[in-house]
């Protein structure tokens, strides 16, 4: 099949991009509209104006960029996605999601989770987790040691903290948390998990003996602290909510954690020159909370899943979305104290 002419309006936007050392091709550009990730081309300028408007460029050269490295959109795509919060950006978020949070699943060929609280499915449930973890390698980092020795190259002092984990993809918490996703706290008791933040936490006695306490008094009072967890459910729960969200709060929740990820990372990349960054971010309680556990996102599909789950918490924990939004005023007062990209949260992540 003949492709068809470009149109003015892609080799505008090719042009564009060249401008700025980035290159793309009028079916490339045809792609991003097809997929949602571009308007359609009679947006893309001001009434009566050959220029592209800035918005459209930047998400362009976001796409450019994401093209030129090799990679899949990732969460770039998702974001875009959200902001344009239309009822087909709202379906192809959702089916993202969803084939996001299975895909340690589908990458062990377990198709089904055995339901039931019958001795059977819970052994069947352990088995299915045996398999999810495999023999796969886990990173052994520890992050926050990393950037202490960096801003120690710096002349500064980090501060310190005994609730911060030293890697959270110690074996025996990717072995505790895929429990969760399986079966959810009724497959994996508040002292197991304590156990595996001891394997996990050598030198941190003290604070686990306090979390084991305070476990203590809920059960006592007759609550369970990993009830509210959007781990309770286990995997099914998370899916439960994404697909239960209206596209309003879908495209809201994955927006405000995509944006929070691209500003952290941005950040990150400028505390290697100023360093007080570092101080400022590490200080606040949402860097033990989000930062380390889920806003420092890898490549790839780990980075797609760390996104799912806060975009799952954002839904289910109205608190830990509201302080999520205080750490990104945070982030911004930073990012014009240290500005790399003048008025642009995120190095451009505004959509």
């Amino acid at each position: 099949m003949a492709r068809t002419k470009p149109t003015a309006a892609h080799l505008a936007l090719v042009r564009a991009l060249r401008e700025h050392e980035l290159k793309a091709t009028p079916t490339q550009v045809e792609r991003w509209q097809q997929n949602d990730l571009l308007p359609q081309s009679s947006a893309w300028f001001e009434p009566g104006s050959p220029i592209i408007q800035p918005h459209i460029l930047n998400r362009a050269m976001h796409l450019a960029i994401e093209a030129r490295q090799g990679r899949g959109m990732g969460w770039i795509g998702w974001h875009l996605w959200a902001a344009n919060a239309t009822p087909d950006s709202a379906h192809r978020l959702r089916t993202a999601l969803i084939a996001s949070l299975k895909r340690p699943l589908a990458q062990a060929d377990v198709d089904k989770i055995p339901t039931g609280n019958s001795d059977r499915a819970f052994k069947a449930r352990r088995a299915a987790a045996r398999r999810v973890v495999g023999k796969r390698r886990l990173p052994q980092r520890d992050l926050d040691e990393t950037l202490r020795a960096q801003a120690a190259e710096a002349g500064l002092e980090l501060p310190r903290s005994t609730s911060t984990l030293p890697n959270v993809s110690h074996r025996a918490l990717t072995d505790a948390g895929v429990r969760l996703l399986l079966g959810g706290v009724a497959d994996l008791g508040s002292e197991e998990l304590l156990e595996a933040l001891e394997k996990a936490m050598p030198n941190h006695t003290e604070i686990i003996e306090q979390m084991r306490d305070e476990y203590r008094q809920a059960e006592l009072m007759g609550t369970d602290p990993l009830a509210r967890s959007p781990w309770a459910r286990g995997l099914p729960g998370m899916v439960r909510t994404v697909e239960a969200a209206n596209d309003r709060d879908l495209c809201h929740a994955v927006y405000t954690c995509t944006l929070a990820t691209g500003a952290l990372h941005d950040l990150m990349g400028r505390a290697s020159a100023k360093p007080e960054i570092l101080t400022v971010l590490t200080a606040d309680v949402m860097w033990r909370q989000w930062a380390v556990v889920g806003g420092i996102t890898p490549k790839g599909a780990p980075g797609l899943a760390a996104v799912a789950l806060n975009t799952v918490q954002y839904l289910t924990e109205p608190e830990w979305a509201a302080e999520l939004g205080r750490y990104m005023f945070l982030m911004h007062n930073l990012d014009v104290a240290y500005p790399a990209h003048p008025d642009i949260l995120g190095g451009g992540m505004e959509a």
